[in-house]
């Protein structure tokens, strides 16, 4: 079973701007690199990935997995993730890489079939299901990578076709299981607010060094009390408010993968003040940062 911390950890994470290409509403990326970069984010698009070789932890929505070869998830609109390597993957060793693919498709893929079509429910329901993102384990999920890996040669009407085969196959997989826990919560800013995505993304940037409120005022052409006004209206939070979630998901990070102090870790984060570090850990999780890494160092 996944892990997972008391309180729905911190939703202050980086936007990624999926282009789908030529009016087309999927994009299948085949990936090959020595590990997984990507931070912690989130995108409007739905999202398939295939681990083909490869091994970690998996975070999705407020759920962490340990991930292997054949793994397989899908993943729902907005819903935030992270796949994180191993440490040996770091160490230069050219045996260990990542080969992955990932299909992603538009957050409206076939709204009025499914929405009239009943020969479609069973697929509405697998992605109303995949808003806390959906684990089909091996090797029961065999056939499905098959289709998957068929993508290689396919596009057009062809891959259109595939796609709903490999969705019709995940919604008939009694053995998948959600990832994200009931209660947990997906509260987005609207980042189709093109100055509020240029924000978060600078932010996203930036949060571990010592981001000032008329700082970011200047860097955005505004002043301190328009721009803090400006960002909690599509926020709901204060532009310090979200820069501390930031750091103190990233410290939830730390405190999970490394053997840093805390003191070495809140320093790290950006907070220059451990006291601070501390309180505001504590605030939004409901526990010292010494008592969630022991939760997830001795599960």
């Amino acid at each position: 079973m996944p892990h997972r911390t008391t309180k729905p950890l911190p939703q202050s994470i980086m936007h990624e701007q999926v282009n789908l290409p030529g009016g087309s509403p999927i994009r299948v990326k085949w990936n090959h690199f020595p590990h997984f970069t990507f931070p912690w984010h989130f995108h409007s698009e739905y999202e398939i990935l295939y681990v083909i070789k490869s091994y970690g932890k998996r975070f999705v929505a407020d759920s962490v997995e340990s991930f292997n070869e054949g793994d397989l998830v899908l993943l729902g609109s907005q819903v935030p993730h992270y796949w994180k390597n191993d440490d040996a993957f770091f160490n230069g060793d050219p045996a260990l890489h990542v080969q992955a693919v990932v299909i992603q498709f538009s957050s409206d893929f076939m709204d009025q079939a499914m929405a009239n079509y009943p020969e479609l429910n069973h697929i509405k329901e697998l992605l109303n299901r995949a808003s806390q993102g959906i684990h089909f384990p091996a090797p029961e999920n065999r056939s499905i990578g098959e289709h998957i890996l068929s993508l290689k040669n396919k596009d057009g009407f062809e891959r259109f076709m595939t796609l709903l085969q490999i969705l019709n196959a995940m919604a008939h997989t009694p053995t998948s299981h959600t990832l994200g826990s009931p209660g947990f919560q997906k509260k987005m800013p609207n980042v189709k607010d093109q100055r509020l995505s240029k924000i978060l993304n600078y932010i996203n940037l930036n949060y571990t060094d010592s981001l000032t409120l008329p700082q970011l005022a200047t860097q955005f052409g505004m002043n301190a009390s328009a721009f803090s006004r400006y960002f909690k209206e599509k926020t709901a939070k204060s532009p310090i408010e979200y820069i501390n979630e930031m750091r103190i998901y990233y410290a939830c990070k730390l405190l999970q993968n490394t053997r840093q102090s805390i003191s070495q870790i809140g320093y790290e984060c950006g907070f220059n003040n451990i006291s601070n570090f501390n309180r505001i850990f504590k605030t939004q999780l409901g526990m010292s940062p010494s008592e969630y890494q022991k939760q997830f160092l001795h599960p």
